[in-house]
């Protein structure tokens, strides 16, 4: 077929984030909605919030794109961390 390509990515959607990120305000589900962020990348940045980066060992990489702002979203509704032990 001539001209057709399989399509890429798609943005995650509504129901997906909910199941993915689980309860968290309407507003916070829209913002990342807002962000176009695949499922996969949603994942990525719930990883990155939860602390749990080191799962992709050497594939670590600074955020960028949509899982930045995914997490930035993340991020805002996290305590802040208890460092000074």
């Amino acid at each position: 077929m001539a001209g057709h390509s399989a399509p890429g990515p798609r943005p995650a959607t509504l129901g997906e984030i909910r199941a993915l990120v689980g309860d968290i305000e309407a507003a916070k589900l829209e913002a990342i909605l807002a962000t176009g962020a695949t499922p996969a990348e949603v994942e990525q940045a719930l990883a990155w919030a939860a602390d749990a980066t080191d799962v992709m060992g050497d594939l670590q990489r600074p955020l960028s794109g949509a899982v930045a702002a995914v997490y930035d979203v993340l991020a805002s509704e996290l305590p802040p961390a208890d460092d000074e032990a």
